[in-house]
């Protein structure tokens, strides 16, 4: 089949969505289909698209704009009339704000749109071109029960939604050979016990409670150290300033790292002893925690959203009650010196449930499904 993809931009720097459509096309494309990706804005990920891609096409946006309106619309429709498709075509979107023109697109072609969500829905009501979009959607594919549930609760019908856990290529994530080499190479003493947050910096990651709950932390322990990857959309940029703030009021400023985006975010798991989400919304799934548990590094996380469908069994003692620093500080506690515990295996574990149930080729599998089911039922 041919799969013409939409991408806003195709980017590690925007968070895991963005990485998980990648590497579910590559998957796709090793499996014989024919990818053309369909891209607004260039991101650093559109090279690695280059490589297994049978088209790469620029478009102007996904909306009509309310400015220049007349101008919108025209390359709106200007676009929708160079794409390429047959009756094996299919238009498969990453993201629900693009499904009014991935939906224009497909009643163009008479052939089926097929939308994974990976973001809850939105707090606020769906504008026009969204509700639209989301109405010429076939087939939907979600990352979690709970998303599911979530959009079934906004309107849409359960039986068109399948739930396809994110995967994770185990070669691309793995353990350190020598913890202290990992550890000389971040230059931090391998007694120091360094938390770890790698993600997007928006307030609904709640990494206001990972910093007060450090704090906490700290006082009873100050041989330990915060490291925060990742960096915040354009759009969010004095919230990098008010975490920051938030530091020096607690004390702790010398002993929290913002790093920025980082492109590697393996050797950051590789050395850390705990890997912490503290999202506060109903995080869908969090890619994060199998990439660092595949690191053979444990994980605490909020109990909200898609995360205690990924921490279930003995890793269920790393959720904690989203916005609770208290919580958070207690379940970091229990965790953190599993290295001077005698339970080193608790990092082989780590990693063995990871690639037992979170397989990439289990999610390839799913959404191939879900999409030739599309096709068939068109």
């Amino acid at each position: 089949m041919h799969i013409l993809v939409l991408e806003n931009e195709p980017s590690s720097c925007r968070g895991g969505q963005e990485l998980s459509m990648l590497d579910v096309c590559q998957g796709l494309a090793k499996r014989g289909h024919k990818i053309s990706m369909l891209y607004v804005k260039e991101g650093n990920l559109l090279k690695h698209y280059r490589e297994f891609c049978h088209k790469i096409i620029k478009v102007n946006g996904y909306r009509i704009e309310r400015k220049e309106r007349i101008k919108s619309l025209g390359n709106f429709l200007s676009d929708i009339t160079k794409i390429p498709a047959s009756d094996y075509s299919c238009v498969y979107s990453n993201q629900y704000h693009d499904n009014f023109w991935g939906a224009a697109l497909a009643l163009s072609r008479n052939i089926p749109l097929i939308c994974h969500l990976r973001l809850p829905p939105p707090d606020i009501k769906l504008g026009w071109q969204w509700s639209i979009g989301l109405k010429g959607v076939k087939q939907f594919i979600t990352i979690s029960n709970q998303t599911k549930q979530d959009w079934a609760n906004r309107g849409l019908k359960s039986e068109k939604i399948e739930v396809v856990y994110n995967g994770l290529n185990p070669e691309m994530f793995e353990p350190s050979e020598s913890f202290s080499l990992a550890r000389q190479e971040w230059g931090i003493a391998e007694n120091i016990k360094v938390i770890s947050y790698v993600g997007r910096l928006d307030r609904e990651k709640g990494v206001e409670t990972l910093i007060k709950a450090f704090a906490i932390i700290y006082q009873d322990n100050n041989s330990s150290r915060l490291i925060i990857a990742g960096k915040p959309l354009s759009a969010k940029a004095e919230y990098k300033k008010s975490l920051e703030k938030l530091s020096e009021d607690l004390g702790v400023e010398k002993y929290v790292d913002f790093l920025g985006h980082v492109n590697n975010p393996g050797s950051l798991y590789q050395m850390s002893d705990i890997t912490v989400l503290p999202s506060i919304n109903s995080e869908p799934f969090g890619r994060v925690i199998i990439e660092s548990m595949a690191c053979g590094t444990p994980v605490v996380a909020s109990r909200t959203g898609g995360i205690p469908e990924i921490l279930t069994g003995e890793f269920q003692k790393g959720l904690f009650q989203p916005g609770n620093e208290r919580d958070l500080s207690e379940k970091i506690k229990l965790l953190i010196n599993w290295r001077d515990d005698s339970i080193i295996t608790l990092g082989d574990r780590c990693r063995e449930y990871v690639i037992d149930r979170f397989g990439l080729e289990k999610t390839i599998e799913g959404v191939e499904k879900a999409i030739l089911k599309a096709i068939s039922n068109k």
